[in-house]
């Protein structure tokens, strides 16, 4: 199959004198989206050829601590979801999901990040 569309997700980070992030925008070219603000992302990217997953974890100075709980307790559950999505193994994304109510349990993120 050939490709007909090509679109680009661009994700731009702002550093401070010490190379720390200090802002993160992003942009996606098919969703209308540009140099929207973040304060962080996690990128994890296959690599057929060696079998591994190669990741980019990355946040701000300025993110607080709930804040990202809270982002960590709402990505298992999406990966939850997309593990559900891409394997049908309803028991295993049962579990990932299991792990996401135990945190929430944990860290009492229910409520939403609010400041603490």
């Amino acid at each position: 199959m050939a490709i007909k569309y090509k679109n680009k997700v661009i994700l731009e980070v702002g550093l401070d004198e010490n190379r720390i992030a200090e802002e993160i925008k992003w942009s996606a070219t098919d969703a209308g989206i540009e140099k929207e603000p973040a304060e962080a992302f996690l990128l994890s990217v296959w690599n057929d050829q060696t079998k591994e997953t190669l990741r980019l974890d990355l946040w701000t100075k300025n993110m607080k601590l709930y804040e990202m709980q809270f982002f960590i307790w709402q990505t298992i559950q999406s990966l939850a979801e997309t593990y559900r999505k891409a394997t049908s193994d309803d028991k295993m994304a049962d579990t990932i999901l299991d792990l996401a109510d135990y945190m929430e349990e944990k860290l009492k993120l229910r409520e939403g990040p609010k400041d603490r």
